[in-house]
């Protein structure tokens, strides 16, 4: 179910569609060679944008979508109407020009882009400063339950949630909840957030016949144990409803197709451009540092749980006891040399070789080798999950601070969270900005390389 829009949205959307129509109609005029107030051309142009905006959500923004979502969704609305006014050019005259649409569709999409990112942030700074386009919010549940969003609706202005109360569950008398339904009511407040774990079946029932009969939005805090997925979907056989589990982004065969032409690319630039005078050099140092091969070949779980042998700089002394022990700060098993191909990560570099033969992709969830993954497979929760793509040389868990040595559970379980997030949420975008996120981090330094 779509969550309500804000008050102004009524507004908002209306126009944004109307600016974007007249953008598209008039680089139409100046680019595209096709007659544009002939054969109803203007009604098919216009119709076309706005359907495919419906299928992809492209004017669903709300306060807390984010920018990689926006940047997302107006690629995919790039190509799909770039392959129709292709379409549209070909039926009404054969004789135009291919480099001529890409630029009305290139520079159409870019002005209403801006245009449409110049809204999203006006409004977060409009918040702020004015505190207008907002919502009265009220959290109701146990402190330990609702503390998360109570620190985040208070640290982040710019989202527009003005938190009136907290309601602490203490009391689980009807009097009590009758009470906050009155505050409710009496101070017009918008949205209430219940924790499901603080209330009984009987209250969230009332909870939910109130919101309903008093046209407030209701919405509801999990626990870890209800959490089934970020990407949880009701399906339905006839009449019944049925709730998927997760839908995987990578599942999509045109998603697949895109990821893996993206790795080979990648991965051959890489290869060509920096390994293929890399290896030499650091064949020679590995080797004067510290006897022993050039590269370190690691047993690693991929794709479906799959065991593929991950490739390294050799970055420690020959020893017994590298497939079964995790590196730890100051090992004594590191080289010199291996203390900075590790710090910025040039140990890894080998494996684009790996992305290249189809063991791994650049970005994904990062394998461990066998032994610490069998361990934590029985540990942790979902942890398997991960499993569902192919493993990567660089990930969203890793740009987020959840890299190298798991020192806590609370590392492996956050790692395992972001990781979940990624297979589900996957887009190529997500995948350059993760690149860039990596590149940066390691440029910064990492605390945590080592």
């Amino acid at each position: 179910m779509k969550t309500k829009t804000g008050r102004y949205s009524g507004y908002i959307r209306p126009f944004s569609r109307l600016i974007d129509l007249i953008i598209i109609n008039f680089f139409t005029a100046y680019f595209s060679g096709v007659p544009v107030f002939q054969n109803f051309y203007v009604f098919f142009i216009s119709s076309a944008w706005l359907i495919i905006a419906a299928y992809l959500g492209f004017y669903e923004v709300y306060r807390y979508t984010k920018v990689i979502s926006i940047l997302n969704c107006a690629l995919k609305q790039a190509i799909a109407f770039t392959v129709c006014c292709f379409a549209f050019a070909f039926f009404y005259t054969q004789k135009y020009s291919w480099i001529e649409i890409i630029q009305f569709t290139s520079l159409s999409v870019a002005l209403i882009l801006i245009f449409k990112l110049f809204i999203y942030f006006f409004l977060r700074r409009f918040r702020i400063m004015f505190g207008g386009n907002s919502r009265c919010v009220v959290l109701v549940g146990e402190d330990k339950s609702v503390d998360p969003l109570k620190h985040f609706f208070e640290e982040n202005p710019d989202y527009g949630y003005r938190l009136i109360k907290v309601f602490n569950l203490d009391h689980h008398d009807t009097i009590y909840i009758k009470e906050i339904f009155d505050f409710i009511l009496n101070h017009r407040v918008d949205e209430i957030y219940c924790s499901m774990e603080d209330l009984s079946s009987k209250q969230v029932e009332k909870f939910i016949s109130f919101a309903d009969n008093n046209l407030k939005t209701l919405k509801f805090i999990p626990d870890q144990k209800q959490l089934l997925s970020v990407n949880t979907v009701f399906e339905y056989y006839d009449y019944i409803p049925v709730i998927s589990l997760r839908t995987i982004s990578l599942d999509d065969s045109v998603h697949k197709v895109i990821k893996r032409c993206f790795d080979i690319v990648f991965s051959l630039v890489i290869i060509i451009g920096v390994l293929s005078w890399l290896i030499p050099i650091l064949g020679i140092i590995i080797k004067l540092d510290s006897k022993g091969p050039l590269f370190f070949v690691q047993k690693r779980h991929g794709l479906n749980n799959q065991v593929f042998s991950c490739f390294k700089f050799r970055s420690m002394k020959v020893n017994d006891r590298a497939d079964i022990e995790l590196v730890s700060k100051n090992d004594v098993r590191i080289t010199r040399v291996g203390k900075f191909i590790r710090k910025t990560s040039i140990d890894e570099l080998p494996q684009f070789f790996n992305v290249l033969l189809g063991d791994m992709s650049v970005v994904g969830p990062r394998p461990l080798m066998v032994s610490v993954g069998n361990l934590y497979a029985v540990k942790v929760n979902k942890f398997l999950v991960r499993h569902f793509v192919k493993p990567g040389i660089t990930g969203l868990a890793q740009t987020k601070g959840f890299r190298g040595e798991v020192e806590t559970d609370k590392d492996i379980i956050n790692r395992v969270r972001y990781d979940i997030f990624y297979i589900e949420k996957w887009s190529l975008l997500l995948d350059l900005k993760i690149i860039f996120s990596t590149i940066y981090i390691t440029l910064k330094g990492d605390e945590k390389a080592y």
